[in-house]
């Protein structure tokens, strides 16, 4: 099966991405819909993979930056059926490498997917990091 990658936001099946991230994602389920709408339309850079016969999207990452120094990558993911075809390591190439953001800071948190997020530079944090824990 052959896939592409856009940027596009009004290319983002909306529906498709909420219907994932409320019921399949293990963070950020405490997201109602309208904070994922405002999530959505307030995002940086979003990144969606779709298949190429179908145009069903099947990926998804998203970023929120400054557009100057720093971006906080978040939501990514691949359905489980197309996993294996190096979509998520194309959804990060694209969204970090390929494009406005490669020279910037990038964070992000995640309880998985180390090794993936180790291949584009991410590491633990040095000592000029802090965070402040959700109340």
């Amino acid at each position: 099966m052959e896939y592409e990658l856009d940027d596009a936001p009004d290319r983002i099946q909306n529906d498709f991405v909420w219907e994932w991230l409320s019921t399949e994602a293990y963070w950020g389920r405490q997201r109602s819909r309208t904070d994922f709408d405002a999530q959505i339309a307030g995002a940086w850079r979003v990144v969606g993979a779709y298949r190429r016969d179908t145009g069903e999207q099947v990926g998804f990452a998203r970023a929120v930056s400054d557009g100057v120094t720093f971006a906080y990558l978040a939501d990514v993911f691949v359905l489980e059926a197309h996993r294996g075809h190096g979509l998520s390591k194309r959804l990060l190439q694209l969204m970090i490498d390929d494009g406005p953001g490669r020279a910037f800071r990038w964070m992000l948190f995640t309880g998985d997917a180390h090794g993936l997020y180790e291949q584009f530079g991410f590491r633990a944090p040095d000592a000029t990091a802090m965070v402040r824990a959700a109340r």
